[in-house]
C-alpha cells in the first residue's frame, strides 16, 4: 500500500429525534455535507464521532456496498485528541464509487446502529 499522507476530516455528529431515532449529520471545516467524498489522489478519510445521543455510541465498523471493488483498501478504529474516528485508506488505484455504511454500537443495549449511506467516489491516478 502507497505512502498516504492526504488526510480529510469530517464530523459526524449523532444526535436522537422525538421519537429516538438517530439522526446523522456530516460536516467538515465547520460546513455541513453529506459526508460523501471524491478522491483524487491518496488518501485517508477520516470521520469523528460527536455522540450527543446519551447512548454510548461506538464505531465497530464500516460495512460496503461494494467490498471487494478495491475502492477503498481498509478501515481502521482510532481515538486522539479530537476523540474517536474511524479512518477510510483510499489508495485511489481503483476507479469508481462505493457507498458504505457506519457500524455503531452502544451501552443501551446490544443492538448496533447503521448511519445513512454515504459514497466515496475514485476518479483515479491522475
Amino acid at each position: 500500500m502507497p505512502n498516504i499522507t492526504n488526510l480529510q476530516t469530517f464530523t459526524l455528529t449523532v444526535t436522537l429525534n422525538n421519537d429516538n431515532v438517530p439522526q446523522f449529520n456530516y460536516s467538515q471545516g465547520g460546513s455541513t455535507t453529506t459526508g460523501s467524498f471524491v478522491v483524487k489522489e491518496p488518501t485517508t478519510i477520516r470521520y469523528y464521532l460527536v455522540d450527543k445521543t446519551e447512548k454510548g455510541l461506538e464505531f465497530i465498523g464500516a460495512a460496503f456496498t461494494t467490498p471487494f471493488d478495491n475502492v477503498i483498501d481498509s478501515v481502521e478504529l482510532g481515538q486522539d485528541g479530537n476523540g474517536p474516528y474511524i479512518d477510510l485508506i483510499d489508495s485511489d488505484t481503483t476507479v469508481g464509487k462505493t457507498g458504505f455504511r457506519f457500524i455503531l454500537s452502544n451501552q443501551q443495549n446490544n443492538l448496533t446502529v447503521l448511519s445513512p449511506d454515504p459514497e466515496v467516489i475514485n476518479d483515479g491516478p491522475q
